[in-house]
């Protein structure tokens, strides 16, 4: 097949494809956005007590071997989980939809019975902790679609691209879908360090998939093998594979600390006029540069990244290679591959923040707009602030993590967290220190998980500026500001009134507020106040000139709405006047005893979440409540405090031995 390849000096940019216009590209997305519409509240296979005997091992290695191809979603394969005992193991489990046929297992290779209950299946074993083991599972059939599994079915798919014409078989596991195709176990904290992946299908085809394509074997039976094999941990969901008639196209990028230039494969459509693709595929070594300097080195430069073409509505960001409907979004080539840092490198360590990997993510595209297409970057951000305020409520941590239409919230995971972003780096007021904080957060996380309190104390621990308040109000609260103004000039001073009112339960925004003063006989000039309460006043001294008008945050750093901005020549400027209803949690950290209080008297109630979204306790309080948490292990816990009126304040408390 024909294998393309160019050394890049100067690039290209182009915008549009024959098909899209540049107005529909720009909507595209991860493929997971908003494409989740039924409420699913429950795992489609997995109870506590198969959870707790799946934590009994972990997985090193995994290793597929599949015969597959571009007309259908049938498998034949034998896939190797090799693992290590964490404890004394009776039985080892995964998953694997109750559709397909299993043969034979082998441990150690020797045939051995299993227990299948649907889509759960439990090998018998007698292993010690601390012993490795290797199952060999042997499976055929055809991969479910939504009639025949509660999650849609989407974890293989075929279908023919109706602008190109090409049929495709491809993967999208995430978050729940790596079983729907091969046997595995689906758990975002257990990593497996490495991965084999051999994929047989017909001469016609080639088959793309994660790390180094290390051979691809003609074995004389009208059939070839593409043997991938990645040596860096990956998430379960994260595993690839995706099958058509392609063509190679291959450039080259030269990331800041790589050893060696990075390679760009992609497997695009044959067509007769697949080299449309090739400028618009040029602009991933931009990007691929462009967030090496601001987030550290591309986290695999070893091997490659990639795409393969597939009538995906959208992408998914498979490790190394990308699955993509195609290249004329830059927005989208930006986000997908963004994930390699956010998402893949550092992976969420639950479903409840995937903010670590969609907010950033979309923060990614934003900041190659900022970087490489300045003159987009304003209205960029205009928009996924009006996608966010196109609801009064929501948070961007997702309290309901088994149900995908809330893990990818369009609005909340993607847009407010992205928005979100962009405030921390607007209250960290120091951009060199800010990427630089994040590109050691992901030196520290590599190869790990992370959720979103570690961002928070990891900003924490590089700057005098505490994030505390910032979290709880944007990332476990709810809504966003109305922010009014009233301003009256006193000789050279300037009284002025900053108020807010707010769409949802999150009663007070606390955030770092930039105001334009715009002044008759002298330039316009920025400031930035503190904000510490709902009706905030300032006195300005000597601030020069007749202001006119006040412009509350003109660089669009906060999600917020401008209420009214009026000049009003009786406003003297007073002492704050709302009262502040604090809401106090101690001692923080605790060995598993602490102690809320409120300044009010009325009834509160307090709820009291897992960092995974599980309630825990409930209860109704006056001023004070005590919460015992010593039987919970240590970790992170978030407290919702709900008064009379509606308004939710919440703190996070950490208990430790």
């Amino acid at each position: 097949m024909k294998q393309i390849y160019y050394l890049l000096i100067l690039i290209g940019f182009n915008f549009l494809s024959n098909d899209f216009s540049y107005a529909q590209e720009e909507h595209l997305n991860c493929s997971k956005r908003d494409a989740f519409t039924q409420h699913l509240t429950k795992s489609p296979n997995l109870s506590l007590q198969y959870i707790a005997k799946a934590k009994k091992y972990d997985v090193h290695f995994y290793a597929l071997d599949l015969e597959m191809d571009h007309l259908s979603k049938d498998i034949d394969g034998i896939v190797e989980i090799h693992g290590k005992t964490l404890e004394s193991l009776d039985s080892v489990i995964f998953e694997l939809h109750s559709g397909f046929n299993i043969p034979e297992i082998k441990l150690y290779n020797n045939t051995v019975s299993f227990n299948r209950h649907n889509s759960v299946v439990a090998v018998p074993v007698n292993l010690n902790q601390g012993e490795d083991f290797i199952l060999e599972i042997s499976y055929d059939g055809t991969a479910p679609d939504a009639s025949s599994t509660p999650f849609g079915g989407s974890g293989l798919s075929n279908q023919t691209s109706s602008t190109y014409g090409n049929q495709v078989t491809w993967s999208l596991s995430e978050p729940f879908s790596a079983y729907e195709w091969w046997p595995c176990k689906q758990d975002l904290r257990d990593k497996a360090d490495s991965v084999s992946v051999k994929i047989t299908v017909p001469d016609i085809c080639m088959a793309g998939s994660n790390g180094l394509l290390e051979n691809s074997v003609d074995l004389g039976n009208g059939t070839t093998r593409y043997e991938w094999f990645h040596r860096h941990p990956i998430a379960y969901y994260l595993i690839s594979v995706a099958i058509a008639d392609y063509e190679e196209y291959n450039v080259y990028a030269n990331p800041v600390g790589a050893s060696q230039p990075v390679l760009i494969q992609n497997f695009v459509y044959d067509s007769p006029n697949y080299q449309n693709y090739e400028n618009d595929i040029n602009v991933t070594v931009d990007f691929i540069e462009l967030f090496a300097n601001l987030f550290g080195p591309y986290p695999f430069d070893d091997e490659k990244y990639g795409h393969c073409m597939a009538p995906i509505g959208g992408g998914m960001e498979h490790q190394t290679m990308t699955t993509q409907i195609g290249f004329y979004s830059n927005s989208l080539t930006a986000h997908e591959l963004g994930h390699q840092w956010w998402g893949n490198n550092v992976t969420c360590a639950s479903w409840s923040d995937i903010w670590v990997n969609e907010g950033f993510a979309t923060y990614c595209s934003h900041l190659m707009y900022e970087n490489l297409y300045p003159g987009q970057t304003a209205s960029n951000m205009i928009n996924i602030h009006n996608n966010v305020m196109s609801a009064p409520g929501g948070s961007i941590w997702v309290s309901d993590s088994l149900n995908p239409a809330s893990i990818f919230s369009g609005r909340l995971s993607y847009d407010k967290g992205a928005a979100f972003v962009h405030t921390l780096r607007f209250m960290f007021n120091d951009d060199s220190l800010f990427f630089q904080t994040l590109s050691e957060f992901q030196d520290d996380f590599k190869d790990s998980v992370a959720i979103g309190l570690d961002v928070r104390d990891q900003l924490n621990a590089a700057t005098n500026v505490n994030f505390d308040a910032a979290f709880e109000q944007w990332y476990f609260g709810e809504g966003f500001p109305t922010y009014n103004a009233v301003f009256n000039n006193i000789g050279n001073d300037l009284a002025l009134n900053i108020s807010h009112t707010t769409s949802s339960s999150t009663p007070t925004f606390t955030t770092p507020l930039e105001v334009r003063l715009d002044r008759t006989g002298m330039p316009d000039t920025t400031i930035r106040l503190d904000i510490s309460s709902n009706d905030d006043h300032f006195t300005l001294s000597n601030i020069g000139g007749n202001v006119i008008n006040v412009v509350i945050d003109p660089n669009n750093w906060i999600v917020n709405r401008l209420g009214t901005i009026q000049e009003d020549e009786n406003y003297v400027s007073l002492n704050n006047e709302s009262e502040i209803i604090n809401l106090n949690l101690y001692p923080n950290p605790s060995g598993g005893i602490f102690k809320l209080s409120m300044k009010n008297s009325d009834l509160n109630s307090v709820k009291v979440y897992s960092t995974q979204g599980k309630l825990l306790i409930e209860e109704q309080f006056n001023s004070s409540t005590v919460i015992d948490l010593s039987a919970y292990e240590n970790g992170y816990y978030i407290f919702k405090v709900m008064d009379q009126f509606g308004n939710q304040r919440i703190k996070t408390g950490v208990k430790v031995d």
